[in-house]
């Protein structure tokens, strides 16, 4: 399975989210990269924030967020 850049931007985006607390969200500004940018548009069009610009995650977002950042710590376990 290929994971393009695409995916691997909203990924990365989706990692910045604090899980710890309800009432923090992300702003992405507009002088953040256009891929930034973009993950962020491509993350609310698929229902995962309230905001094209970061906000606060949906209870959608939270269970990609908290699956995501799972993911990331289980890889970053060294054996």
């Amino acid at each position: 399975m290929y994971l393009d850049k695409n995916f691997h931007e909203e990924l990365e985006l989706l990692t910045l989210f604090n899980l710890n607390t309800s009432q923090e969200g992300i702003k992405i500004h507009h002088e953040a990269s256009k891929e930034r940018i973009s993950a962020a548009q491509r993350i609310f069009d698929k229902g995962l924030s309230t905001q094209m610009d970061g906000g606060y995650l949906t209870p959608l977002g939270i269970q990609a967020a908290e699956h995501v950042q799972a993911l990331v710590m289980l890889l970053k376990i060294e054996i």
